[in-house]
């Protein structure tokens, strides 16, 4: 796994050692990428943690989790993700938002979670944060989305990461792509050629 995931001004894309993708584009079916996915949301809450707690136990985090989710418009939105996922669902017994389609508790919390807020890096298009926020999420709960669809927010996760957004008529040209019936390797090649590796 990489050391870190908030990258600066250079170029951070490199492939994975495990699925050979670009690293975090293997995720959720590659462990190792989606473990690089888990920690663009744990980065966030051990700042949180850090900058107005100093440091929790396992059951104060929860605690706070619990907290956050109460009010998750006060807060940034990898912070609301991590909080759920320290909860444990009442339905499916999973973690809290990460459940099946289907189970109410985590299509509710799933649903609450885009009330946080977001804030782009420094140094990356406004929108960023947005996109990022979105397939992050998707690949940490793919259910109930196309397989096309979980394809493009995966292999895009990558260049988000490194600041890159796709332009307006650049994502249509993908969406247009996978409805031609691009297949994933052509899909991430164009990607590459679009956004640049």
């Amino acid at each position: 796994m990489s050391s870190g995931v908030v990258r600066d001004s250079v170029s951070w894309v490199r492939r994975c050692i495990s699925c050979k993708r670009w690293e975090p584009a293997g995720a959720p079916g590659c462990r190792a990428c989606a473990a690089v996915v888990d920690e663009v949301v744990e980065a966030g809450w051990r700042a949180f943690v850090a900058r107005e707690f100093g440091g929790l136990g396992p059951q104060e985090e929860r605690d706070v989790a619990a907290i956050v989710v109460d009010e998750p418009d006060r807060h940034l939105w990898r912070v609301v993700d991590a909080a759920y996922d320290r909860l444990t669902c009442g339905e499916c017994e999973g973690r809290l938002g990460r459940g099946p389609a289907g189970c109410r508790a985590c299509d509710l919390a799933n649903g609450f979670r885009y009330v946080a807020i977001e804030v782009d890096r420094p140094g990356v298009p406004p929108g960023n944060e947005h996109g990022l926020r979105v397939n992050v999420a998707v690949v940490r709960r793919p259910y109930g989305i196309s397989e096309r669809e979980l394809v493009a927010r995966r292999l895009l996760l990558p260049f988000l990461l490194d600041g890159r957004l796709p332009t307006i008529a650049q994502a249509q040209e993908i969406r247009a792509f996978l409805n031609r019936g691009g297949t994933e390797d052509q899909l991430a090649r164009r990607l590459e050629s679009i956004l640049g590796c």
